[in-house]
């Protein structure tokens, strides 16, 4: 149910009850991240904490100890989340 906040009706966010995030592991290293395609153009993931340390290209790129650098992503995991879609354990939401 929609709650008024200040004069303006707020939604409440329902993404992950309607379409919940799908586990994917990496090919190359094992990392296991969760992941949803709300687009063909957008993915959501989420690391977990073993995994992120797990990720080779994600160790190649992050020196030790340097907490909140920006990582561009695994070449390896992108391929996995690709062969999830086309397995279909990746569901890409759409409205068409």
């Amino acid at each position: 149910m929609a709650a008024p906040v200040a004069g303006v009706t707020v939604r409440p966010d329902v993404r992950l009850e309607n379409a919940p995030m799908s586990p994917v592991s990496c090919e190359t290293c094992g990392a296991a991240v969760e992941a949803r395609k709300s687009s063909w153009e957008q993915t959501s993931i989420q690391w977990h904490a073993a995994d992120t340390e797990r990720c080779l290209e994600r160790r190649a790129a992050m020196p030790p100890r340097i907490e909140g650098m920006l990582f561009a992503g695994c070449v390896s995991l992108r391929q996995a989340l690709a062969k999830a879609v086309e397995r279909g354990d990746l569901p890409v939401l759409t409205d068409d």
